[in-house]
């Protein structure tokens, strides 16, 4: 069946444009509360949301279509998406809501839909969704058994007990220098308390939300000011976050940049070497050959999902596994939660870094990676899949024929924008960016 809402994580889109509408919205909290109102007991649905406008707008649209579907709202007002995921469970909830549109910029916004496991909704349960919500088949609540809407006033404390609970006990950050950029997001209140609690030293950047300024020059997907201010002040280490807190990008006290590969790669020698590790490490196809080879010298095995953080936790619950996580920072750690949470892992790497002693220099650089390169290409919609065109066709498959087994080439096209990612690896790099650049050029020549 053909999605009409929903992509690869959750609802996304510009702010005020269809799909990310109040009336919208109001009518996927119906659909949603129609699928998970089920039984006698008084059902709960769980809200967060991040610090763009937007949200003002959606939060009391989504309150309005749960509550008179005669569910109480708990509201938990700027919180980590990992928050509401943990919550949702805490609280018993019948479905958890994030309102946010993670790394975009603040003129988007978008939802994420969580069962009452903690868990992202299946795409199954996402296309049960779609199908109500252009239905008028939805049965609203008597006047008596209508929903209420309360505040929860201790949920950012709720979740840093719970976060703090994820640090090794007997363990403390204490004479520990770090910067901690918080994208004007969500945990812009939660992640410095975390580690200040814990007894670093901590400079928090990127800590005052306008409404506008989410992931704009800072956090995860922008971390030139965290590596600016790493340097700046002599700090052991930094920690980007992105505008929702799922994920995260690491500097070492060098400035340099340790990405989601590297983190995945120490946390799982570390687990390895703990014997905590379940598994192969469940990446996506997005990382890099060069941890791949790495963890296999290890005797650590690698698997590779889809890429969208739900398909990595679903290969890892299938198959009991505890580690897995995206080149972009989503690393997933299931002895903990259920989806991506950005201060959770950088708690792992700080573990690490305490016991080690560091340098983080030392410790980020675990493997070297295939060269790797990656380009996007904005297509028009209106004139068709630029990937059933044989031409196009044609130039991915020479890209792979000439890398062989050398290498890797992926095109994808992205499940939030109208773009399609081209991304190959090798040892020869400019082989690489050669192929690379004539697939992209075929892509252009035949989307414009």
């Amino acid at each position: 069946m053909t999605r009409k809402y929903f992509g690869t994580d959750g609802i996304r889109g510009t702010a005020n444009f269809s799909p990310i509408t109040p009336d919208i919205f109001l009518r996927l909290a119906l659909a949603a509360g129609k699928r998970f109102r089920r039984g006698s007991h008084r059902h709960k649905v769980v809200i967060g949301k991040d610090t763009r406008l937007s949200g003002y707008m959606l939060e009391p649209a989504l309150t309005a279509g749960f509550t008179s579907m005669g569910m109480d709202v708990f509201l938990l007002g700027p919180m980590p998406t990992p928050a509401v995921a943990m919550l949702t469970r805490s609280l018993r909830a019948d479905l958890g809501v994030m309102i946010s549109a993670s790394h975009n910029p603040y003129q988007d916004n978008g939802i994420k839909l969580f069962g009452p496991d903690g868990y992202k909704l299946s795409d199954k349960e996402e296309l049960i969704i779609e199908s109500y919500m252009d239905s008028d088949a939805v049965e609203l609540a008597e006047p008596s058994e209508l929903g209420k809407a309360v505040r929860l006033e201790d949920a950012k404390g709720r979740y840093i007990e719970f976060v703090k609970q994820t640090f090794p006990k007997g363990l403390r950050l204490d004479g520990l220098k770090m910067v901690i950029d918080c994208a004007n997001g969500a945990a812009y209140k939660t992640a410095p308390e975390v580690f200040y609690e814990l007894g670093a030293e901590i400079t928090p950047i990127a800590v005052s939300p306008n409404g506008t300024n989410i992931n704009d020059k800072c956090g995860a997907t922008s971390p030139t000011a965290l590596c600016k201010k790493v340097v700046e002040i002599g700090a052991d280490i930094g920690i980007a976050l992105d505008g929702d807190a799922d994920r995260l990008i690491i500097s070492d006290e060098k400035g340099n940049v340790i990405d989601g590969d590297q983190v995945m790669a120490l946390i799982a020698e570390a687990h390895h070497s703990s014997g905590q590790l379940k598994g192969p490490l469940v990446a996506t196809v997005m990382s890099n050959l060069g941890l791949e080879r790495h963890l296999k010298k290890l005797g650590i095995g690698m698997k590779r999902a889809d890429v969208g953080d739900r398909y990595v936790v679903e290969d890892m619950r299938a198959n009991d596994y505890n580690l897995g996580g995206e080149q972009s920072g989503h690393i997933i750690l299931s002895d903990y939660g259920t989806t991506g949470d950005g201060i959770v892992a950088a708690l792992q790497v700080l573990a690490v870094l305490v016991q080690d002693g560091g340098p983080m220099s030392k410790l980020g650089k675990r493997f070297t990676p295939v060269p790797q390169l990656l380009q996007n290409v904005r297509f028009d919609q209106t004139k068709g899949q630029p990937l059933d065109n044989p031409t196009v066709q044609l130039a991915i498959e020479e890209g792979k024929k000439k890398l062989g087994s050398t290498g890797r080439v992926l095109i994808r096209k992205s499940g939030t924008e109208p773009l399609i990612r081209v991304m190959a690896e090798g040892d020869d790099d400019k082989l690489v960016a050669a192929i690379v650049s004539e697939i992209v050029t075929t892509l252009k020549a035949v989307s414009n």
